[in-house]
């Protein structure tokens, strides 16, 4: 199964950011892909580089990454709802209070990482397992209406961008 891009009128334009890059290839598989790339990334920071900053108050690696993963289980929790039918308005979250509550400083690193893997696995699982006419049922997160068809690509957009923000503002600091 290929899945097809959202196209407008299937999300609200306040979600368009994670959209505004077409994918070039199939979605699902695109996850898998990063999925890799962000184990190598993340594998190279030992526990203490995972605690560094690029700035004061801002997110250290480690919390960066949970919140990743954290952000991962909003989505497919979305894309279940709504590719379900489920027609009830989903609350959107607070990134920051979960980051707080989650403490992902005093965690290790590898075991962070590998809530992250199991959390793309499961997302993927579910994907590949709704059927073709559960993509388009329409939903609203956060106030604005969207398909189960977006969440897979906010997913890879969400992810793409902590991604290239670790590479440009972290990585460098640790150098």
């Amino acid at each position: 199964m290929t899945l097809a891009q959202p196209q407008p009128g299937e999300f609200a334009e306040a979600y368009a950011h994670y959209l505004a890059t077409p994918v070039q290839g199939d979605v699902l598989t695109l996850l898998e892909t990063q999925a890799a790339e962000l184990g190598l990334l993340f594998r190279t920071f030992s526990d203490s580089q995972a605690l560094h900053r690029y700035a004061p108050g801002k997110w250290s690696i480690k919390d960066l990454l949970q919140h990743l993963t954290d952000t991962e289980r909003v989505f497919t929790y979305r894309c279940l709802r709504i590719g379900r039918g489920d027609s009830a308005p989903l609350p959107g979250f607070d990134e920051n209070a979960f980051a707080t509550a989650a403490a992902a400083d005093g965690r290790p690193l590898g075991l962070l990482l590998a809530d992250f893997q199991a959390a793309r696995t499961a997302s993927l699982t579910l994907f590949r397992s709704l059927p073709e006419a559960a993509w388009l049922n329409p939903g609203t997160t956060n106030g604005r209406q969207v398909t189960a068809r977006c969440m897979p690509y906010f997913a890879l957009a969400h992810a793409a961008h902590h991604l290239a923000v670790v590479k440009e503002r972290y990585v460098p600091g640790l150098m």
